[in-house]
This record gives structure tokens, C-alpha cells and sequence, in this order.
């Protein structure tokens, strides 16, 4: 029992000391600077199999160790607005190489390398190699095939691997039935706002972490605001053909019967009646997404 008893002990001192070696020299890399080279882009450990090995048992608490970092590292980079994310990936390939099994850090990191810069780090594809590893390690869980085609349709506009991926997830024993109906919108290339704002909704009511909620949330108020501009546009459109003449302004519609009153956008505030007949909102900052579903417009 002695024995067991020191064995344990030095065990606990070594994990201690590894976890303890893990933070400081994160912090390390963060810290310094130099003029020759971009230390950011630098992980202080490439092989999370390897730290796997090493952290003697430990390797979930380990995980989450780096999941925290990934998250605070990401959070990091938004508000200081910038371009560059080099080190998110390697931090998420590492936290799910430590644990196979920590789904948060699929779906969730997934959402954060995909969107595009400045609202996360504009890597769809290495979303994707994220997620089709959760999936490998996890092959149960079908709501990884649902942020799999999510990728694929919303931000690489790959219908055909969509398709498959709510196809694959459909399949999974206990999967949703509207994954089935997510694979045939993917197929016939369904209305495009309808589909996306169904995505969108999924992903706020399924994860839980502040910053992803928040992403979806402006991206389903923008959405919002994109089908009642075409709306919009399609009664300005008739006010045209039956005048012969463009709406001066909002009130032209409301008195010719083609609109019941000034619209409004999501945030309450009147849509922008503009004198080509093009219409837009008041302010883009807190519908940052507006017009993406409709008009080409880029992120």
C-alpha cells in the first residue's frame, strides 16, 4: 500500500508539473516578441499525440486545458480585430488529438475557424478537416455530420458535400428527421434564405457558447432583413410597372395600397428607400450579414 501510495504521489507531482509546464509556456509564446519573426504563429508543441503520451492518464484534463486556451486565444484575436488566427487550428488539432471525445470542441471551434475574417478566421477547409476528425473519432454522434454539411453549404458552397454530409448524418441511428429534409433542400438547391436562416436557427439553439449564439443571432437578423428586402423590392418593382415611375418614398406605396405602413427592419429602425429603387437598412453594425443571401455581397 506504501508503495501505491508513493507511485501515486509522484504521479500527481509529475501531472502537476506537466500541466503547470503546459501553461507557463503558452504564455511564454504569447509574450514574446521579436522583430525577425511572428512568434504568435508559433506553438510551442506540434504533436498533441506525443502530449497524449506524456500526460500519464491525464490527457482529458489536459484537453481542456487547451480548449480553454483555444477559446481565450480566439476571443483574443476579435477584439483586437485581427486578420491573422494561425494558431487556432493547431490549438484545436491538439485539444482533440488529448480528447477524441470532446464534442464542444468540434462543433464549437469548427464554427470559429469557418466563418469568415473579421468574425472568425475565415478557414472553411480546416473547419472541415476539424469536423470530419470528430467524426472519426465519433461516428455516433450525428449532430457533427449536421455541422459538417453546415460548412459545406454555408460557407464553401460545396452543395454536393453538403448534401452528402445530411445524407451521412441522416443515417446515424437517433438522427433528426430533418436531416433528411436538410439533404433534399442541399439537392434541389432550395430557397436560399429559408435554408440558411433553418442552419442558422440549429446552430443558436444548439450551442451554447456566448460568441457562436451571438454569430448566429446576427446572421438570422440579417437574413431576416434580406427577405424583407426582396419583399420590398418586389412591391417597389409593381408600384413601377403600374405608374410607370419609381416611389419617391415610403409613403408612395403605403398610399397606393402596396404596403400597410413604413417597414421596418429587425432592429426597428425604417428600411432605406433609396432613388434607383435599390433598398438597404439604416445601419449595417448590427446586421453585419445583410444582403450576403441575395445580392453576392462578400462577409
Amino acid at each position: 500500500m506504501k508503495h501505491r501510495s508513493k507511485v501515486s504521489a509522484v504521479a500527481a507531482l509529475l501531472i502537476v508539473t506537466l500541466l503547470s509546464g503546459s501553461v507557463l509556456a503558452l504564455r511564454e509564446v504569447e509574450s514574446l516578441r521579436g522583430p525577425t519573426a511572428t512568434l504568435e504563429e508559433v506553438l510551442f508543441v506540434s504533436s498533441g499525440k506525443a502530449l497524449k503520451r506524456m500526460s500519464l492518464g491525464y490527457s482529458s484534463l489536459l484537453a481542456n486545458i487547451y480548449w480553454t486556451r483555444a477559446i481565450q486565444y480566439f476571443g483574443a484575436k476579435q477584439t483586437s480585430n485581427s486578420t491573422r488566427y494561425d494558431l487556432l487550428y493547431p490549438l484545436l488539432d491538439i485539444t482533440t488529438d488529448l480528447d477524441p471525445q470532446l464534442i464542444e470542441a468540434y462543433q464549437t471551434g469548427s464554427i470559429f475557424l469557418c466563418q469568415r475574417v473579421p468574425e472568425g478566421a475565415g478557414q472553411p477547409d480546416k473547419a472541415v478537416a476539424l469536423v470530419e476528425k470528430g467524426i472519426r473519432a465519433n461516428p455516433t454522434y450525428w449532430r457533427l455530420y449536421f455541422t459538417l454539411g453546415f460548412i459545406h453549404y454555408l460557407d464553401r458552397r460545396d452543395f454536393k458535400a453538403a448534401e452528402q454530409a445530411f445524407q451521412k448524418g441522416s443515417e446515424v441511428p437517433g438522427a433528426l428527421p430533418w436531416m433528411k429534409v436538410m439533404a433534399a433542400r442541399m439537392a434541389e438547391r432550395g430557397d436560399e434564405i429559408d435554408t440558411a436562416m433553418t442552419l442558422w436557427k440549429a446552430i443558436y439553439d444548439t450551442n451554447w457558447d456566448r460568441s457562436v449564439r451571438d454569430t448566429a443571432s446576427k446572421h438570422i437578423a440579417s437574413l431576416r432583413a434580406d427577405a424583407d428586402m426582396q419583399e420590398l423590392q418586389r412591391r417597389v418593382q409593381a408600384y413601377r410597372e403600374k405608374t410607370g415611375s419609381l416611389p419617391a418614398n415610403w409613403s408612395d406605396l403605403v398610399r397606393s395600397g402596396f404596403l400597410p405602413g413604413i417597414p421596418l427592419d429587425p432592429t426597428g429602425a425604417a428600411y432605406v428607400l433609396m432613388p434607383n429603387g435599390a433598398i438597404w437598412v439604416a445601419d449595417t453594425k448590427p446586421l453585419p450579414f445583410v444582403g450576403q443571401s441575395w445580392q453576392g455581397k462578400a462577409h
